[in-house]
């Protein structure tokens, strides 16, 4: 199989894919992700560029699914005691957080109406990965439901980019 190449990868963060201390840089730029400080590059081509630039062997994809999915659980519990402790204002006063007050409102619906579970649906979904980690920290919700929540949103997603990569991958081949 021939891996896919990710084009516009900035020359520095290939480097480091590609050093030996590749799967330590990946678990931190998982867990940027996952607290929503990725700035760099679109979450969704986070495992892709891994596989690309790691490798895509069996071992290798269950090994970046894996760092994924703690990375970015670890960086979603760290924005959730954060909103917990300071607050949402707080967090949307911060120019790093990338959301407007009134699509946070959205998202505190979805989570009143759908609780607990909205966690993981939101972890799998495109562009609204994570947001529902603010209303969950603002909610009585505790960490370890909060954390396997996550975690099971987070598999669900980096499996199903890994999956899309390999895919495309063998049609590609």
């Amino acid at each position: 199989m021939h891996p896919l190449q990710i084009e516009g990868l900035p020359p520095w963060l290939e480097s480091m894919f590609t050093s030996e201390l590749a799967l330590a840089v990946f678990f931190g730029i998982c867990v940027l992700e996952g607290a929503m400080l990725l700035r760099f590059m679109p979450s969704e081509l986070v495992v892709p560029a891994a596989l690309a630039l790691i490798g895509s062997s069996i071992p290798q994809v269950i090994a970046i699914i894996a760092i994924a999915v703690v990375g970015t659980t670890v960086g979603q519990f760290c924005l959730f005691c954060l909103v917990r402790r300071a607050g949402r204002e707080y967090v949307l006063q911060k120019r790093w957080f990338p959301i407007t007050e009134s699509r946070l409102e959205r998202f505190d619906g979805w989570f009143d109406r759908w609780g607990g579970l909205a966690v993981p649906a939101s972890n799998t979904m495109l562009f609204v990965r994570g947001l529902l980690t603010v209303p969950a920290g603002l909610s009585e919700m505790d960490g370890r439901s909060f954390v396997a929540l996550s975690a099971i949103g987070s598999l669900s997603f980096q499996t199903i980019l890994a999956s899309l990569y390999l895919a495309g991958g063998h049609l590609l081949a």
